[in-house]
């Protein structure tokens, strides 16, 4: 039976992580992996998620299975840092396997709901949305959404292609910090795309990944807020990953806004289900790690205090990169990095000029021009400048 399995495509940002491991140069640069490095080069445990482990080590008296949708405690919390005090009564929600597993356990739903829906996704998007997409057979187009000449939104081109959708299908968003581009709407666009979704029936999906790594908490939720309020349906795939470090911990929650009353219940019944088939129990220790610091007035201050810094460091990061790359060309062209929002900025290099980067200066991103901001430090920054410059970008 298992010699009828096929070769799997590896996964390409997986596959450039394994060539910077294997390059012996000194002074490489790795922009490819979407995970926040400190200046020295490390993804650091958070202050506030150790003095939250310590607390549920000294307090937890038992393993035994959560609910199959996680704790209560979990869920209101996320419900409050992502919705504010919005929307409680329409609200259903899930734990999940990380963010990736509520944008699958999401799909499900859409899935088991209206098996004709299309769900509509980005141009470019994370590159895992489309794996997962054609690997469950789930009927997908794609909407213009990046300008490779301004770096920024082609908003006229998105507007237009989300204005396709039909009632009942689903536009898949990023509430902020755009993975792969960094190219985010303004405040007046996402009203021009809640009007959209309105007029066409349309359902969003909101994936929000890196709350607080933008333009602050609530900020970043702002365009989710905004959708929650006016639309009657909003589906929601949030991730701790990024936000609270806990990539490991593997911390996601799927929230799904509807009528309330017995469309709640109904919908909630559903999500349980779901994670029943998948997984039966979400994994507890992230989870619990969230809602100890959000439940505690010190540990939210202090965490919202740390993840700040980590927002200025990656915004100093943009501005000096600009600069320099201001001062080598002597234009004003690469100004869109300082302007971009998250740990992402899509350079609009070709794949020959990234692998010229690679080859001459030992810089790694992906081959369509994402790098990872946090991947850089002061000291690289010059070195990442002058490569840009000498591939001819």
């Amino acid at each position: 039976m298992l010699g009828n399995l096929k070769p799997q495509a590896p996964d390409k940002i997986l596959a450039l992580m394994g060539e910077y491991k294997a390059d012996t140069r000194q002074g490489k640069v790795d922009l490819g992996v979407g995970v926040y490095k400190d200046p020295n080069g490390l993804t650091p445990v958070m202050r506030a998620v150790k003095k939250a482990e310590q607390k549920i080590w000294e307090t937890q008296d038992s393993k035994a299975y959560t609910g199959l949708a996680g704790t209560q405690e979990y869920r209101d919390a996320m419900a409050g840092l992502v919705l504010g005090d919005a929307a409680a009564d329409r609200l259903a929600s899930a734990a999940t396997v990380g963010g990736t597993g509520a944008i699958r356990q999401g799909l499900e739903l859409i899935r088991m709901a209206n098996p004709e829906a299309v769900v509509h996704v980005s141009d470019p998007t994370w590159p895992n949305h489309l794996s997962i997409l054609k690997f469950m057979g789930q009927d997908f187009v794609e909407y213009p959404y990046f300008d490779n000449d301004t770096r920024g939104v082609d908003f006229d081109a998105m507007l237009n292609g989300i204005g396709k959708a039909k009632k009942g299908d689903v536009v898949l968003l990023h509430g902020c910090c755009h993975n792969p581009t960094g190219a985010n709407p303004t405040a007046e666009q996402w009203d021009a795309i809640a009007e959209s979704l309105e007029k066409t029936g349309a359902i969003p999906m909101i994936d929000l990944a890196y709350q607080g790594f933008g333009d602050g908490l609530d900020a970043d939720a702002a365009a989710t807020r905004k959708l929650a309020e006016r639309l009657p349906e909003v589906l929601i795939a949030a991730s701790c990953s990024k936000n609270f470090g806990i990539y490991r911990e593997r911390t996601g929650i799927l929230m799904a806004l509807g009528e309330g009353g017995e469309a709640r219940d109904l919908t909630q019944g559903a999500m349980a289900y779901l994670n029943r088939q998948t997984y039966s129990f979400p994994p507890d220790h992230g989870a619990r790690i969230v809602s100890t610091i959000l439940e505690d007035a010190d540990l939210a201050a202090d965490w919202k205090a740390e993840l700040e810094e980590v927002r200025q460091t990656m915004l100093g990061l943009r501005k000096q990169l600009a600069e320099e790359l201001r001062d080598l060309t002597g234009s004003d062209k690469f100004d869109f990095i300082e302007h971009h929002r998250g740990m992402f900025s899509r350079l609009g290099a070709t794949p020959e000029q990234v692998a010229k980067m690679k080859e001459d200066s030992a810089i790694y991103m992906v081959g369509d021009s994402r790098l990872n901001i946090a991947g850089l430090n002061k000291d690289s920054v010059p070195v990442l400048a002058r490569a840009i410059v000498e591939a001819g970008v």
